[in-house]
């Protein structure tokens, strides 16, 4: 089976942050696939809304075998394990436990009402392209 590479934006502003996103890591790579790259955490304003909690964000690399929709089934099954009850939808952001965004996997333009690769909005977020030019200087 081939390998693919897929790209990550973690996020988390509510509960435990730190322990959140190291959870979610794991899980990833215990469903996924094998977690190769890791950025440092970096600590954010929130973007798209206003919230007396600021976030935790972070970058990793995955080597899968799983295609795109069985990588979000998972992720956002993860998601849901560890708390978070409700999705963004048409802009209208809130506080999360945990936010698992796919960003790249590896050259595919996907535009499906389920996902969109590479990660429409994330060219617009310091707070994804700084954790993830660590991990992907070359992007």
């Amino acid at each position: 089976m081939i390998e693919h590479s897929v790209y990550f934006s973690l996020g988390a502003n509510i509960g435990h942050r730190e322990d959140t996103i190291a959870r979610a890591i794991e899980l990833i790579g215990e469903r996924v696939g094998t977690v190769t790259a890791q950025s440092s955490l970096l600590e954010t304003a929130p973007w798209g809304f206003t919230s007396s909690h600021p976030f935790l964000n972070a970058c990793i690399c995955c080597s899968t075998r799983l295609s795109p929709f069985e990588v979000l089934a998972v992720t956002q099954q993860i998601e849901r394990e560890l708390g978070r009850t409700t999705k963004s939808v048409k802009g209208v952001y809130h506080d999360r436990t945990i936010d698992i965004d796919i960003l790249l996997y590896d050259d595919l333009h996907l535009e499906d009402e389920r996902l969109q690769i590479p990660h429409p909005h994330m060219k617009e977020r310091d707070f994804v392209m700084v954790p993830l030019r660590e991990i992907y200087p070359n992007y």
